[in-house]
């Protein structure tokens, strides 16, 4: 697990009706997950995964970041809003806007904003793959977690300077991604190693061979090429080993994430055995 935070350089200008925004967003970034984002499974495994990761890490952010001094804050891929949410509740002064591609999840979002009765939470639809429809400097932080579960890998500069654009002077840029799993199961790396190929051979990977993701090591080189400036490493190990705290729960939400991964990878087995 690699995290990076970048410290740069505020004003929203968002929501749009949703079904005017739907007409915006191009086929290919309706179509770049790898799971089906329509299935309920899904929602329920991302909103679980979030709390997971939450715990995980010890926090919202790294080293347990004070967002005390942000007041507008932008969540990248926000899917069914968990983060956007939690930063909303315990900092009531920040206005937190989440944005994602599927409709689905952000009717699911906006209505738990409505539930909890946070107004400082907002979210729209919008389709990252496009220029993002926010005014420059708009943002105090930008975050995102797992880009590379549906990001291509010729978009990330676009991304990135988009990410630049709209980010206020003196404030930073929070991504986080995953990268390989290590395990004495055969079974889980076989599945591993078929999901790192299926993304490689789909060019959503940086991985020259295939038995990674890769993005860990090119994060740094990608954001300083788009601009950015006093990068910040932070790595974390996640272990869910046998008789750890976490092992179940993170078994779990690995055995529905390759459930639903079915038919991503089937697809692309399919691809290879045509070449």
């Amino acid at each position: 697990m690699r995290l990076i935070c970048i410290e740069q350089r505020e004003n929203t200008d968002c929501v749009d009706e949703l079904e005017s925004e739907r007409e915006e967003v191009s086929p290919l970034g309706a179509n770049s997950y790898i799971i089906d984002a329509e299935h309920p499974t899904e929602t329920a495994r991302l909103i679980y995964q979030h709390r997971l990761f939450t715990r995980s890490t010890g926090g919202l952010l790294p080293g347990h970041a004070d967002l005390a001094g942000f007041s507008h804050i932008l969540d990248i891929g926000c899917g069914p809003g968990g983060w956007v949410l939690d930063v909303a509740y315990e900092y009531p002064h920040i206005q937190v806007t989440g944005i994602d591609v599927n409709q689905t999840l952000v009717r699911y979002a906006l209505a738990q904003a409505r539930v909890q009765n946070l107004d400082n939470a907002s979210f729209s639809m919008m389709d990252v793959l496009q220029p993002l429809r926010f005014a420059d400097s708009s943002f105090d932080l930008v975050h995102a977690r797992f880009l590379a579960s549906f990001l291509y890998r010729a978009s990330w500069p676009q991304l990135l300077a988009e990410c630049l654009r709209i980010t206020a002077p003196g404030g930073r840029i929070c991504l986080t991604e995953c990268e390989v799993v290590y395990s004495n199961s055969a079974a889980l790396l076989q599945l591993c190693n078929l999901f790192y190929a299926a993304l490689q051979r789909t060019g959503r990977s940086f991985s020259p061979d295939g038995r990674s993701i890769g993005i860990a090591l090119q994060l740094c080189r990608l954001l300083r090429k788009a601009g950015f400036q006093h990068t910040q490493v932070k790595p974390y190990l996640i272990d869910f080993s046998a008789d750890t705290e976490m092992h179940r729960s993170w078994c779990e939400n690995v055995i529905v994430a390759f459930q639903l991964l079915e038919p991503f990878l089937t697809a692309d087995q399919q691809a290879l055995s045509h070449e």
